[in-house]
């Protein structure tokens, strides 16, 4: 049996984390943006093997288990102890690595829907896997939550799914450019000194949306946060500040990621386009993914 799921790649725009002992009461507030491109995850399952054998790669290259910990660990827990056979986890990412686009979440809640679909199991308790292992190991707090809820997400109360809270907004006519620059270290921003300022502003930051709920609202607070907070300094502040003149809504940085992103319309697209182009940076163009991750058997 061959199994195809497809999580959006998701930008947080602010984010409050929340830490507990219980991993599925772990999580963040805060708000971001699920993308039309993101990971495309291919589960491969046969059985006539005298052996049990899972194999994990990442974009056709295979991955040892201590550089794929959390796929690793849901698969572990999804496949029945009794099964024997092969269990292949395939993983495409549509962005890089490391970059902030929910990557790991989405191979995480990608592997845990296919799994489930193959061998059995509910939305919720696979979504839960994922949660729980990408928490465990450090991959992130709020992107499996946010990939399941899709458009553009707003995380009022903190935990895994089934235990935290996330509310849409509404939007139209509006385009996601990226400018993916390089990678950032979750795990050294959270453990760091920036994150009681990081607390403090996200707070504000959702507070304040919470009382104008817009997506053109969500990108002046990320704005604020990003400055706020000293993650959005030096040259990437210069370059926000260069897309400010050709853009109606602030860029902001993609949290956490050295990369900026904007909500932009097609009239100005272009403009934004030539300027990076320009600069000879990279970009990418994608819709809002306003659906839940896709999940079921690939024919081909």
């Amino acid at each position: 049996m061959l199994v195809r799921a497809f999580i959006p790649a998701h930008i947080t725009a602010f984010f409050v984390p929340a830490f507990h002992d219980d991993p599925l009461k772990a999580g963040s507030l805060g708000a971001g943006i699920n993308l039309s491109k993101g990971t495309n995850v291919f589960a491969s399952i046969e059985t006539g093997t005298l052996e049990r054998h899972i194999h994990v790669a990442f974009n056709g290259e295979s991955v040892k288990r201590e550089n794929a910990a959390i796929t690793y660990s849901v698969a572990d827990e999804l496949v029945p102890g009794d099964f024997i056979g092969e269990v292949e986890i395939w993983q495409y990412f549509d962005f890089p690595n490391g970059y902030g686009f929910g990557n790991s979440a989405g191979g995480a809640l990608g592997t845990a829907l296919s799994l489930s679909y193959a061998f059995g199991g509910t939305w919720l308790r696979a979504a839960q896997t994922a949660h729980k292992h990408e928490v465990i190991n450090r991959g992130g707090l709020g992107d499996v939550i946010a990939q399941l809820a899709g458009g553009i997400e707003v995380r009022v109360k903190a935990g895994g799914p089934g235990y935290g809270v996330v509310d849409n907004l509404f939007f139209e006519d509006y385009k996601v450019l990226v400018v993916p620059l390089g990678r950032l270290s979750t795990k050294e921003v959270l453990d760091g000194d920036v994150i009681k300022s990081i607390e403090i502003e996200g707070r504000k930051a959702l507070e304040n949306l919470l009382k104008e709920p817009r997506p053109e609202r969500m990108m002046a607070l990320a704005r604020g946060f990003a400055e706020k907070t000293g993650l959005l300094s030096g040259e990437l502040l210069e370059l926000a500040r260069e897309l400010d003149r050709v853009l109606s809504n602030p860029p902001s940085m993609i949290m956490l990621g050295r990369g900026l992103f904007a909500l932009v319309r097609d009239k100005e697209l272009e403009n934004a386009k030539n300027l990076l182009a320009d600069l000879n940076l990279p970009y990418d163009v994608a819709e809002i993914y306003a659906e839940r991750p896709k999940v079921g058997r690939w024919v081909g």
